[in-house]
């Protein structure tokens, strides 16, 4: 079910949304709806990119520390 919102801008905002929308080949409500499906979303739950998702805990029975990791830049760049 749809049901009708009513926002406050300022005028020069709406316009700019106006002319955004109309590139987009949208409506500026399917904007916002866009806007706010996408916001939810990230709200609900940050998803990790898969690379960084393979990556959580790769080190946990190392014994690697910072200074071990300090230690690689010296030598990297120094």
């Amino acid at each position: 079910m749809q049901t009708k919102l009513t926002l406050r801008l300022e005028d020069e905002l709406i316009k700019l949304a106006k002319i955004h929308a109309k590139e987009q080949g949208k409506s500026l409500s399917q904007i916002v709806s866009d806007y706010f499906t996408i916001f939810t979303k990230k709200t609900k739950k940050q998803s990790i990119a898969p690379i960084t998702q393979s990556l959580i805990g790769i080190l946990k029975d190392s014994n690697l520390d910072e200074k071990d990791y300090k230690k690689h830049l010296e030598e990297k760049y120094l």
